[in-house]
C-alpha cells in the first residue's frame, strides 16, 4: 500500500516536473517563450487549486480507492495529450486536465493512511508517500530526460503515460475496498490551524514552483550547462526532497516536534534560494542549492501534511487535506508567472531573490502560527 501511495503522488505531479526538466526542448520544439512555460505551470496548479475543495469532499464521500484509480487514469490521459501537443494552446489544455489528479492526491492518500495505518506509524508513512512527488521529480530529471535524448521528448512523455495505466491497474487490484459512503458537512474555507497551514503552503508553493519550473532553464541559459546536465539539477532536487520528506516527517511524528519544524525548514529554503542567486558567480553553488531546496523547502510541505492529519476534524481528513493542498497549489499557480517575467528579461538573480522572499514569508507565517498554537495549548 505504501508503494502504491508513493506512485500515486509521483504521477499526480509528474507532468509539471516534466515541463521543468524538458523545458529547454519544449521551448525550442513548440516555439514557446519562458513566460508561456511558466503559464503552463500556472494553468495546471490553478486548476488544482480550484478543484481541491471539491476533490477533498469527493474523497470523503466516494472513498480513496476509487479516487486513486481515477487519479492515475486521468494522469495517463493528461500525459498522453501533452506528448501529442502540436502547439502551446494544446499543451496548456492538457496541463489543465492534469489539475484533477493533483486535487485528489493528498486527500485520497491521507484518508488511506488514516484508515489503514496505526497512529504511531502515520507520520513516517506520510513522509514516504509524500516523497513520491520527488520520485516524480527524479524520474523527470534523469531517466525520462535521458530517454528524451534517445526517442525525443514526446516519446518520453508517452512512456510515462503508459506506466501510469499499469499502476492504475495495480491500484485497482491491490488497495483495500472503500468503506460505505458517509455524509459529512462541506467545508469550503479553512479555519484555525488549517487556515494558517494553507497560507504557509501558499507562500511555500510560490517558491518551490519557481524552482521546479525554471531550474533546468536557468542551468542552460544562466550557467551554460547542457540540457541533460541542467535536467540533472532537477533530479538532484528530487533525490534531496525524498530524503528530506522521509526524515523530517518522521521527526514530525514525535510529540511537540511538528509545530516547530515548518518555520525552520522555510528559513533553510530561503538560504538555498540565496545560494541559487550566488551561483551566477560560483556555478557549483547551484548543485548545493538544489540539494538544500529539496531537504528544506520540499520537505516542509510533507511536514504540513503530517500536521493536517494530526489536526483534521473527525470525518473531514479529505477536505482539510484538500484545503491546505489548495493553498499550496495556488502558490504553484502564482509563483512561476512572476518568475517567468524576470526570466524572460534574463534577470534570474532577481528571480531567485524573489523566491528567497517567498520562503522567508512562509517562515514568518509558520513561526506566528506556532507561537499562537503554543499559547492556545497553555490556556487549555
Amino acid at each position: 500500500m505504501t508503494a502504491l501511495l508513493t506512485c500515486a503522488m509521483a504521477f499526480s505531479m509528474l507532468q509539471l516536473f516534466l515541463l521543468g526538466a524538458l523545458g529547454p526542448r519544449l521551448v525550442d520544439d513548440l516555439e514557446v517563450s519562458p513566460t508561456v512555460l511558466g503559464l503552463a505551470t500556472t494553468v495546471g496548479f490553478g486548476a488544482a487549486a480550484v478543484l481541491s475543495p471539491v476533490g477533498g469532499r469527493v474523497v470523503d464521500r466516494v472513498g480513496p480507492r476509487r479516487c486513486l484509480v481515477a487519479l492515475l487514469l486521468v494522469s495517463a490521459v493528461a500525459l498522453a495529450l501533452i506528448g501529442a501537443a502540436p502547439r502551446a494552446w494544446f499543451l496548456l489544455a492538457a496541463v489543465a486536465l492534469g489539475g484533477l489528479p493533483q486535487a485528489l492526491a493528498n486527500p485520497a492518500t491521507n484518508r488511506t493512511i488514516l484508515a489503514a495505518v496505526p497512529a504511531e506509524r502515520r507520520a513516517s508513512v506520510t513522509g514516504v508517500k509524500q516523497s513520491g512527488v520527488q520520485v516524480g521529480a527524479f524520474a523527470a530529471g534523469l531517466p525520462l530526460a535521458a530517454l528524451a535524448g534517445l526517442v525525443g521528448w514526446r516519446g518520453a512523455v508517452w512512456t510515462a503515460a503508459a506506466t501510469a495505466v499499469v499502476v492504475a491497474v495495480w491500484a485497482a487490484r491491490a488497495l483495500p475496498a472503500d468503506p460505505t459512503p458517509t455524509y459529512t458537512r462541506a467545508a469550503w474555507m479553512p479555519r484555525g490551524s488549517i487556515a494558517w497551514l494553507a497560507v504557509f503552503s501558499l507562500l511555500l508553493g510560490c517558491g518551490i514552483a519557481s524552482v521546479n519550473t525554471y531550474l533546468a532553464l536557468y542551468g542552460v541559459r544562466g550557467l551554460g550547462l547542457g540540457p541533460t546536465a541542467a535536467a540533472a539539477l532537477v533530479a538532484v532536487l528530487g533525490v534531496a526532497g525524498i530524503v528530506g520528506r522521509v526524515g523530517w516527517s518522521k521527526a514530525a511524528g514525535k510529540p511537540g516536534h511538528a509545530r516547530r519544524l515548518p518555520g525552520g525548514l522555510a528559513a533553510g529554503a530561503a538560504v538555498a534560494a540565496l545560494l541559487l542567486a550566488a551561483s551566477a558567480y560560483a556555478r557549483p553553488l547551484a548543485w548545493v542549492a538544489a540539494v538544500a531546496v529539496g531537504v528544506f523547502g520540499v520537505a516542509a510541505n510533507a511536514v504540513s501534511m503530517v500536521l493536517v492529519m494530526q489536526r483534521a476534524a473527525p470525518g473531514r481528513a479529505g477536505q482539510d487535506s484538500a484545503l491546505v493542498s489548495g493553498g499550496f497549489f495556488a502558490g504553484f499557480a502564482l509563483g512561476p508567472p512572476l518568475f517567468g517575467l524576470l526570466a524572460a528579461a534574463g534577470h534570474y538573480g532577481t528571480g531567485w531573490l524573489l523566491v528567497a522572499a517567498e520562503f522567508a514569508g512562509a517562515g514568518v507565517v509558520a513561526l506566528a502560527w506556532a507561537a499562537r498554537d503554543r499559547r492556545t495549548a497553555v490556556r487549555r
